[in-house]
C-alpha cells in the first residue's frame, strides 16, 4: 500500500523552503518551482510540492513546520512572488489545513496570512538551481537566509529532523 500523499507549499524564496522540506524525516521528494492557484492566485509563485508518508510524519506537522519556517504573519510588498500559501490536491485536504492554521494560531503574535488555496498547475525548476541548499550550503544565501529556517527545526521540531544532514548547524553558538 502506498501512503505517500502530497501537498504544495509556498512562502518564501523556494530554496528555503525546499531546503527545509527535505531535512524531515518521512519527506519522500520535494519538487522545487513555481505553483498557481486559481481566481485572484493564478500567477505562478515561488513554492515546492512535498511528497510525504503520512505513516512517518503527519500533514498537521507539516503544516505547523511551515508556519514557522517562512514569515507566515508578514503582508509584505513581495507575496506575489512569495505567496504564504499552503496548495490543497483536494477538497478535503483544504478543510483539514483551513482547520490546522486556525488550530495554530494561538502560537503566533499577529494573524497567520497563509492562504489554503487549491492546486492548479506547477512549472519545476530548471535543474540547475534545484536542491540549491544541498549543493551549495556554504554561500551566503544559504549561510543568510536557510540556516536559520533549518535551526528552527533543529530547536522546535528535533524529533521530525534528519539530524544527521544538520549535524554543522547543531556544534554553531547560536543554538
Amino acid at each position: 500500500m502506498n501512503n505517500d500523499i502530497k501537498i504544495g507549499f509556498g512562502g518564501g524564496c523556494h530554496w528555503c523552503t525546499e531546503a527545509v522540506f527535505q531535512h524531515l524525516k518521512g519527506v519522500i521528494r520535494v519538487e522545487q518551482g513555481w505553483i498557481a492557484s486559481s481566481d485572484e492566485d493564478e500567477s505562478f509563485s515561488e513554492a515546492v510540492i512535498v511528497y510525504f508518508n503520512e505513516q512517518i510524519i503527519d500533514l498537521k506537522t507539516l503544516v505547523e513546520i511551515h508556519l514557522h519556517t517562512h514569515k507566515s504573519t508578514s503582508n509584505h510588498s513581495f507575496r506575489k512572488k512569495y505567496r504564504s500559501a499552503i496548495y490543497t490536491f483536494s477538497k478535503e485536504q483544504e478543510q483539514i489545513c483551513k482547520e490546522y492554521i486556525d488550530s495554530f494560531q494561538p502560537d503566533f503574535d499577529h494573524q497567520i496570512i497563509t492562504k489554503v488555496l487549491p492546486f492548479v498547475e506547477f512549472k519545476v525548476s530548471r535543474e540547475e538551481i534545484r536542491n540549491y541548499y544541498k549543493k551549495n550550503p556554504t554561500k551566503p544565501f544559504c549561510e543568510t537566509f536557510i540556516n536559520p529556517k533549518l535551526k528552527v527545526l533543529l530547536t522546535r521540531f528535533s524529533k521530525e529532523v534528519k539530524v544527521e544532514e544538520l549535524s554543522h548547524l547543531k556544534n554553531e553558538s547560536t543554538l
